[in-house]
C-alpha cells in the first residue's frame, strides 16, 4: 500500500481545495482553552518593540560605555523580554531625522532581565554615526526604542558540544560576558573557556567582572592575550600576540569534542579563518556571531578586482522611485542610508532577513560566511541590502522601513 503522503502530487492539490473550505466554514470560530495565555507570553517573550530608560551609564574605557536599561511604562513596557545569553537588542535611533538602527549585545545576565534590567555595551568607532551619537547623547533618563531580543549565538545543547572555547576581540567580550553570567548563575549548562584578544592591560574591558565571575564557578575560566603589551603587562597570566589555532590548542580539551564561538571586529574574522582550518572541527562546532556592519569588501579574497569606485542605486520604497549615487566600498543599505533613504533592518549582517529586498537588475558581491538567503531567495534575485556590495549600477524593490 502506497504512502498517502507519496500519492499526493501537485496536480491533486486543487481537488482537495473545496474539501478543505468546507471544513473551515464549518469548524468553530472558538479559541481553544488557554490560548490567551499562550498569546500573552508569545507577546511577552517577542515584542514588536520596547520602550526603555537610560537607568545609569558605566564608563568602560574613554570610547566606551555601558547603559543600564530598564522599563519604560509610561510609554508601555512594563516587563523586559527574558533571552538566552548571546543575543543582541536592535536599537532604533532617529538621526537628523533619518530613523537608523544598530545592534548592540546584551551584555547583562538573562537572570537581570526578570529584575527589569538589560545592560547594553557601545563602544565608538571611526565614522560610526549611531556608537558615537549614543555616546554623547545617551544619559540617565535618555528614552530608547529597541527590539526584542533576537540573534542566533546562543549556546545550544543539541548542536554545540559541552565545553565552548569564546574567541572575543574587543568589544566582542559583550556577549560572553552574558553568557559567562549565565553559566555562573545556573541558567547555562555548559563550560565556557574564554580567550579573549586585547591591544594591552589597560584596554581590557569587563575584566574585574570576568575574574570575579570565574571566581564563583569552575566551569568558566578567562585567558587574555595582549598584543600589544606595556612593559608593566608582565604578568605570567597574560598570553602575548594573537589567538592562533596553537593557543586554542593549549586550552582547548584534547580528549572530547568543542565548539568555538567568535565574536570581534571584522579583520579577526577574517584572520581566525585560517587559523581555525588546522583544528579539523566539523562545521557545526564553528559558531560567529553576525551582528553588525560589514565594510571594506576588498579584503574578502574573492571579491572582483574590476569594480567601479561608484554606481547608481535606483530604488523603489512605498511605489516611490529614487535614483542615488554611492561608493561601492559601502553595502546598498549604507549607500541608501547616506542618501537619507530608510531602509528596514536589525542585524545589518544578513541573518535576520528583516531587510530582504528584490534585485530586479545588476550585480552585487555578497560575502559568502555573510549570505544566509534561502535558495530560492537566489533563485529569483532577492538580496539583503545590508550585507549585498553593488558591482554595477542596481535597481532594487525595498519593502518598507516600519
Amino acid at each position: 500500500m502506497s504512502s498517502p503522503i507519496k500519492s499526493l502530487t501537485v496536480k491533486k492539490f486543487p481537488s482537495l481545495l473545496s474539501g478543505r473550505q468546507k471544513k473551515f466554514k464549518t469548524g468553530s470560530t472558538e479559541l481553544p482553552s488557554g490560548t490567551d495565555s499562550a498569546r500573552e507570553l508569545a507577546r511577552a517573550l517577542h515584542p514588536d518593540f520596547q520602550y526603555l530608560t537610560v537607568a545609569e551609564v558605566i564608563e568602560r574605557a574613554p570610547d566606551c560605555k555601558s547603559f543600564r536599561l530598564i522599563p519604560d511604562s509610561n510609554r508601555g513596557t512594563k516587563k523586559l523580554a527574558y533571552f538566552a545569553a548571546g543575543k543582541y537588542l536592535t536599537v532604533f535611533e532617529n538621526i537628523n531625522g533619518l530613523q537608523v538602527t544598530r545592534a548592540y549585545s546584551i551584555s547583562s545576565s538573562p537572570k537581570d532581565s526578570l529584575d527589569g534590567k538589560y545592560e547594553l555595551t557601545v563602544k565608538g568607532v571611526e565614522g560610526g554615526a549611531v556608537s558615537n551619537y549614543i555616546l554623547i547623547n545617551w544619559t540617565p533618563g535618555t528614552e530608547v526604542k529597541v527590539s526584542a531580543p533576537a540573534g542566533n549565538f546562543e549556546y545550544q545543547p543539541l548542536r554545540d558540544a559541552k565545553t565552548v572555547i569564546g574567541l572575543a576581540g574587543g568589544s566582542g567580550i559583550t556577549p560572553f560576558v552574558s553568557m559567562a553570567n549565565a553559566v555562573a548563575d545556573g541558567d547555562e549548562d555548559f563550560n565556557l573557556i574564554l580567550i579573549y584578544g586585547s591591544r594591552n592591560e589597560d584596554s581590557i574591558l569587563f575584566k574585574d567582572e570576568l575574574d570575579k565571575i570565574a571566581a564563583k564557578t569552575n566551569k568558566f575560566k578567562v585567558v587574555h592575550v595582549l598584543s600589544e603589551p606595556n612593559n608593566s603587562d608582565s604578568d605570567p597570566g597574560f598570553e602575548k600576540g594573537f589567538i592562533t589555532s596553537e593557543l586554542i590548542k593549549k586550552y582547548a580539551p584534547f580528549d572530547e569534542p568543542y565548539s568555538i564561538f567568535i565574536c570581534g571586529p571584522q579583520q579577526m574574522y577574517n584572520y581566525l579563518d585560517n587559523e581555525l582550518k588546522s583544528l579539523g572541527l566539523e562545521k557545526k562546532y564553528i559558531r560567529r556571531e553576525t551582528f553588525g556592519e560589514v565594510h571594506n569588501p576588498a579584503s574578502f579574497s574573492d571579491y572582483p578586482s574590476d569594480v567601479p569606485d561608484t554606481v547608481n542605486v535606483t530604488v523603489t520604497i512605498c511605489d516611490e522611485t529614487k535614483t542615488v549615487s554611492g561608493s561601492t566600498s559601502d553595502t546598498v543599505m549604507q549607500i541608501l542610508e547616506k542618501q537619507g533613504i530608510a531602509v528596514p533592518s536589525r542585524c545589518r549582517s544578513g541573518e535576520c532577513g528583516f531587510c530582504h529586498s528584490h534585485l530586479i537588475s545588476g550585480k552585487v558581491y555578497i560575502p559568502e560566511n555573510l549570505d544566509y538567503r534561502r535558495m530560492a531567495d537566489k533563485m529569483y534575485d532577492c538580496i539583503h541590502p545590508c550585507c549585498a556590495f553593488p558591482l554595477t549600477d542596481i535597481v532594487i524593490n525595498v519593502p518598507a522601513a516600519k
